[in-house]
């Protein structure tokens, strides 16, 4: 199986300033997502919900050493909220179970770079590092 990260991108205020409705039926939305992939022979192996940008902590370390920020990487009106992980042999299907999530959002499905050249040229990437 391959493994593949889903980032859930999207605009923090439409979430801060949606009614008690509005966000029970996107937490339905996430719950019929997981129930139909496991039914459909999907593995979700992770995943969160991510706290507002504005609690995120940026780090760069450098040969002089070690730079913190507050704030998200990027100040742009849409940050990622949450991600699932999910471990599967059937793609297209898993793309069309994101459409349920997604509610007009932009989600950003990426394979993980695996342990050898070959599982990541089947997963449509190319490798960053070889294995031992």
């Amino acid at each position: 199986m391959t493994e593949y990260m889903i980032l859930l991108h999207g605009d923090e205020r439409v979430w801060a300033e949606a009614d008690e409705t509005a966000r029970r039926r996107a937490y339905e939305r996430h719950g019929e997502f997981s129930r139909l992939a496991g039914e459909r022979g999907h593995r979700i192996t992770g995943g969160a919900e991510l706290a507002v940008a504005a609690a995120a902590t940026v780090v760069r370390g450098t040969a002089e050493g070690v730079s913190i920020s507050e704030g998200p990487y990027a100040e742009t009106v849409e940050q990622l909220g949450g991600f699932y992980l999910v471990e599967t042999d059937d793609l297209p299907d898993l793309l069309q179970l994101v459409g349920i999530i997604s509610d007009g959002e932009p989600v950003e499905v990426r394979p993980t770079v695996t342990e050898t050249a070959d599982q990541a040229e089947t997963a449509g990437t190319i490798p960053t590092t070889q294995g031992p």
